[in-house]
């Protein structure tokens, strides 16, 4: 790398004030964008169940990506990666337009306005407030409850977990294909960890992806290039929307939905992953989370423009955290892996989800560490973190455990007269998400 890169980096990122280096950050980069790049062909398929165009979709997806991840590298200077959420493209498909039997229009036109509001919402510091509010032993519950839920996804990519109508979920086949190649990428992430090899995780994942092909898992491409498909068939299609459907009611809870459901995962992640890697002030709170809200409120608005759902800060960003990622760097690295998929989308979306599994199970695992922050002799504090970190694997929601946190620590101090102890926007919140279960 040459000088002038190094030069650029460290103005750019402050490398060094953040206890870390180019080599680190880049590292963090790709493993954050190889453990998500499933994204770009998810997506796609996801909306294209409710009648987009998957070329359109995936394209739309990637510049989103790009551009909310750049805000973040830049602006905000935090490692965070961000794309089209899960759960909030499987609401727009399977809840809003086939469920609700809306034209898949109609939800793009109730995402635009949800990235708006958020927009709005993020320059009035409301948003700023709530991540500000969220107490200290929340923030380390949330850092565990993302670990287990990361890793329960991991879980069931390697097929090691599957769904079960007698017991909810149960153990696979350990003897398929798919498992076998999981059991090798987490045997080689073990090793190199063990020996402190950086990008030990990346490693596991590339030697997954080639024991894969003899064993039928990994699918290789015809070809790997390709370029970009057209944007035409979804671009500003919410313009089709007339202002008879904005004004309905439906179209008042399908946006109130999208933007609950992602203000809390966003916040939740945001702060989960902050405490895992000491990014938190002496007061707890998250500098400069003003500019990292900004990225998802602005990606969310331009996704929505271009043709996808809404557009959320990743939990799998805690992969390349848990590499060294500190800075905008891997952010940026991320962005531009993005950017390069955008023609050699056949290469990169090869890699099977075997293969990323055993990269979300290790980060899990590491993240469950923040318990230890968690004062567990006080009733108050350990029970409303246990019921936030048991409820996000449980869910399958980030937002829901937070929600099941903030009321329950609520009521915890609320019951034992220790009322000061939270916030007065901890309390609005518990009533807010209590009005939410009771009337939805």
């Amino acid at each position: 790398m040459s000088q002038a890169s190094v030069g650029f980096f460290e103005k750019a990122f402050k490398l060094k004030e953040n206890q870390t280096t180019s080599k680190v950050e880049i590292t963090a980069g790709i493993t954050t964008f190889v453990t998500m790049a499933y994204i770009l062909v998810v997506n796609p398929l996801i909306l294209a169940d409710a009648g987009m165009d998957k070329g359109a979709v995936f394209t739309a997806t990637a510049v989103s990506s790009i551009v909310a991840t750049l805000i973040m590298a830049f602006y905000a200077n935090y490692p965070f990666v961000l794309s089209a959420g899960m759960g909030l493209n499987a609401f727009f498909a399977y809840s809003v337009v086939l469920g609700m039997g809306h034209s898949w229009e109609f939800a793009l036109t109730a995402v635009f306005i949800e990235g708006v509001i958020f927009i709005l919402l993020t320059f009035v510091n409301v948003r700023e407030a709530i991540v500000n509010a969220i107490p200290l032993t929340l923030k380390h519950a949330v850092s565990a409850g993302i670990g287990l839920f990361i890793a329960f996804i991991g879980f069931k990519g390697s097929g090691l977990i599957v769904s079960s109508e007698a017991t909810f979920v149960a153990l696979g086949e350990v003897t398929s294909p798919t498992v076998i190649v999981s059991i090798v990428g987490l045997l080689v992430a073990i090793f190199f960890m063990a020996k402190n090899v950086q990008g030990a995780l990346l490693i596991a994942v590339l030697v997954g992806t080639i024991v894969g092909i003899p064993l039928g898992v990994t699918q290789m491409p015809s070809s790997i290039f390709s370029l970009p498909p057209s944007l035409a068939p979804t671009a500003f299609a919410f313009t089709r929307v007339g202002l008879s459907e904005i004004l309905t009611f439906d179209m008042f809870m399908v946006t109130l939905t999208f933007l609950f459901v992602d203000l809390f995962d966003t916040i939740g992640m945001l702060v989960g992953t902050a405490a895992k890697a000491n990014m938190l002030d002496d007061e707890g709170k998250l500098p400069r989370v003003r500019p990292a809200l900004f990225a998802d409120a602005v990606g969310t608005t331009l996704g929505a423009c271009l043709g996808t759902s809404t557009i959320t800060t990743f939990a799998e960003s805690a992969s390349g955290i848990s590499v060294g990622g500190r800075t905008g760097l891997t952010a940026f690295t991320s962005a531009i892996l993005f950017a390069i998929a955008l023609f050699f989308a056949p290469l990169f979306t090869a890699i099977p989800e075997a293969a990323t599994a055993p990269a979300l199970i290790m980060v899990g695992s590491f993240m469950l560490g923040s318990v230890l922050s968690i004062d567990f002799d006080d009733i108050t504090e350990a029970f409303p973190a246990f019921l936030t970190i048991i409820m996000m694997p449980l869910t399958y929601s980030i937002g829901d455990g937070l929600m099941f946190g903030i009321i329950s620590y609520s009521a915890a101090k609320l019951l034992s007269g220790r009322v000061k102890e939270a916030s007065p926007v901890m309390y609005v919140l518990a009533v807010i998400f209590i009005l939410r279960l009771v009337l939805t």
